[in-house]
């Protein structure tokens, strides 16, 4: 009979360790959280200084009971949950429905699931960090009366199964302010230079710069015609150049937030499903003659911390691969003694295992992911890329171009791997032709563009969770829920991956923003959020930090219960009979917006989508509207609402305001790395969104 029972999350991690451990160990699974504040009610004692409820989670009671048996017949039960806040708040919920002496050495943790990782843990149990609980219960709590005061006046004022939150609303805000600055954007315009230079029959391209003295900006065409006009001959003779040996650091091992981002831009992974793969490969994956073996770190971090012998085996593995010059020189920057204990970045559990060495055993998606955790770590210890950089200055009269080359001098990181970029934009080499002051170059061509500016794009699912991290709103564990919670919520759709608000989500907004300014305000938010960080640090009680926003809050609901007034989303007449019971039809407003149903529900439930306008009239009959309208293989395009009078069609989106250049339509093309407005005119084009 096993004398020690261990308690962890999941099934999958209780297979792997009970084989480490040996037979004196029976490790069992808890499958999350057991105990939780009621689904039904509040379940905070306000009035008692915020006192919680805590009831054992509906469906998890048998599991429960077959704990508390193993528990009675183990000489000493260990509580090896995540080493998180909520793994924490796990052990704490356990050891008290156990019956177990919280400050007894109960709690193992460990950063990855291999052999040597677990057993090392079970030498240093230690007493249940109170801080740590704390600071979940704090959160838990607060987001419980933030989200059980405003939701319930959401389904009296607009309608069922909607939500507010403290991270979810500032998410859905930063999406429906970034909409109203693209609604209320206008394009300025600006002009640049480009010159075709010649240099020993090699070609290069500079750009207008200024004249000797400045740096100027061409607003309109007038001044580009004085600058062409005070230009003389082709001859530009190279007054400067500038030659600088640059170094470019690799980018520090995955945080959970920098893992989201960069799974999205280079595998186009959403946030919810590189944390559904991470945890796969966390929790471990069938190796051989090794077994189930966790393939990363936990995957629930902010912090770049790498262990020494991590870092060691690393180093010694790129000496092997690539050589010496190779390896990383930079000292590590020190974390606090907090972080240090607890966590590390994400990255593979052996360096030896590389991808290549996996990609038999792993799924495709799951394959991915590692070579990219692998890729970036590895990189992360490798010596900086090298770039020689020249800057040639070319005058001619008055003008003055300048020329930028760069070259990849030594590779260092980068032949393994380079960090991804929103734009997508990618670097190459631009080699200039050798150049010294005095030199004579010959112009070949020198262009006039005209450009204009663009509004700021939607935010993809990395941009809104690089967005929030800045701004110190939520923390790793939420970034993939709340971006999941406002698509579920039908507050916001994806068009192009990119984020659009709902005309559902708008209102919800709204009324939010009305009567719980604070719950929308970033400063608070933020603020809000450092505070509970304290909560961890054992700064402060939890209670007072709730208390402090409460006391406010709790009157704003009381005016929004009196004062918010009920949203009537009408069933609006449509104008046409139902084709099946021959009821009026009428507009509803739906989880996606407005819909077309019967008024004879529930004795007759037809449903049609709706025609969409865009808001764009006709371009060829200036009278109608440009609708969009779904092909027979559902494949949308868009056509004029006057059809068949008017045979407009189109299967790229019009879009509202006309071409800067000839003032004809616009259109929004979908290519291979997003979207890119082209006139349909003339060769007017923006960059690529």
């Amino acid at each position: 009979m096993a004398d020690f029972l261990v308690i962890v999350e999941s099934p999958a991690k209780a297979k792997t360790i009970e084989r480490y451990l040996g037979k004196k160990y029976k490790v069992r699974a808890s499958l999350g959280h057991l105990r939780d504040l009621p689904r039904s009610q509040m379940g905070v004692d306000v009035e008692n200084n915020y006192e919680p409820r805590y009831i054992t989670i509906r469906g998890k009671g048998p599991i429960l009971q077959d704990l508390k048996k193993e528990a009675k017949k183990a000489k000493k039960v260990f509580l090896a949950a995540d080493p998180d806040r909520e793994g924490e708040a796990i052990a704490w919920h356990l050891a008290t429905a156990l019956g177990i002496d919280q400050t007894s050495d109960c709690r193992v943790v460990f950063n990855e699931i291999t052999k040597d990782a677990i057993k090392e843990s079970f030498k240093h149990p230690r007493k249940i960090d109170m801080d740590l609980v704390d600071a979940q219960q704090a959160r838990r709590i607060l987001d419980r009366l933030v989200g059980y005061s405003i939701s319930p006046l959401l389904w009296k004022k607009v309608k069922k199964g909607l939500s507010a939150g403290r991270v979810q609303s500032v998410a859905l805000r930063l999406v429906i302010d970034r909409e109203n600055e693209i609604k209320s954007f206008e394009p300025e315009e600006y002009w640049s230079i480009t010159g075709e230079f010649e240099k020993a029959k090699k070609t290069f391209e500079a750009q207008f710069y200024g004249n000797t003295k400045e740096k100027m900006k061409l607003h309109n065409e007038a001044d580009v015609k004085a600058v062409m006009s005070s230009m003389t001959g082709k001859d530009f003779t190279v007054n400067r150049v500038v030659k600088k040996e640059r170094k470019r650091n690799p980018s520090p091992s995955f945080t959970t937030s920098s893992l989201q981002q960069e799974a999205a831009r280079k595998l186009n992974y959403r946030a919810k499903k590189t944390m559904m793969l991470a945890q796969q490969l966390y929790e471990g994956i069938s190796v051989g003659k090794e077994g189930i073996t966790g393939l990363i770190t936990y995957m629930r971090t902010d912090s770049t911390r790498i262990s020494d012998t991590a870092k060691k085996d690393t180093i010694d593995f790129i000496v092997e691969n690539y050589g010496e010059q190779y390896v990383t020189q930079k000292v590590a920057a020190k974390q606090s003694a907090k972080s240090q204990d607890a966590h590390e970045a994400v990255r593979p559990t052996s360096v030896m295992r590389t991808p290549e060495s996996m990609k038999s055993i792993l799924s495709r998606d799951l394959y991915r992911l590692y070579k990219l955790i692998w890729d970036r770590f590895v990189a992360s210890q490798m010596s900086p890329a090298v770039l020689d950089t020249v800057m040639a200055e070319l005058q001619n009269g008055e003008a003055v171009f300048r020329a930028n080359g760069s070259q990849v001098k030594f590779p260092g990181f980068m032949k393994l791997y380079i960090e991804g970029t929103d734009d997508q934009k990618e670097e190459k080499d631009n080699i200039l032709p050798e150049m010294a002051e005095g030199d004579v170059v010959k112009a070949i061509e020198v262009t006039p563009n005209q450009h204009f500016t663009q509004p700021p794009p939607r935010f993809t699912e990395a941009r809104l969770v690089r967005t929030l991290e800045e701004l110190g709103i939520g923390r790793p564990s939420t970034y993939a829920p709340t971006l999941d919670t406002i698509q579920k919520r039908g507050y916001v759709t994806l068009d192009a991956k990119r984020f659009i608000p709902t005309e559902l989500g708008e209102i919800v907004h709204q009324l939010v923003l009305e009567f719980f300014p604070d719950i929308l305000n970033i400063e608070f938010t933020a603020k809000m959020e450092h505070d509970l960080d304290t909560v961890e640090e054992g700064e402060i009680d939890w209670r007072s930090i709730i208390d402090a926003f409460y006391v406010e809050f709790e009157k704003n609901v009381e005016v929004a219960e009196e004062e918010m007034e009920k949203v009537q989303i009408k069933d609006e007449p449509v104008g046409e009979d139902c084709e099946l019971c021959g009821s009026p039809m009428v507009y509803k407003l739906g989880r996606y917006g407005k819909f077309m149903a019967c008024s004879n529900f529930p004795e007759c439930r037809n449903t049609k989508a709706i025609v969409k306008h865009i808001g764009v009239k006709c371009p060829t009959c200036k009278e109608g509207e440009i609708v969009e309208r779904k092909s027979k293989k559902r494949r949308i395009f868009y056509g004029c609402e006057r059809y068949p009078e008017c045979e407009f069609v189109s299967w790229d989106k019009p879009i509202e305001r006309p071409c800067p250049k000839c003032n004809e339509l616009l259109v929004e093309k979908k290519v291979k790395k997003g979207v890119q407005i082209n006139c349909t005119n003339c060769d007017y084009k923006e960059e690529v969104q």
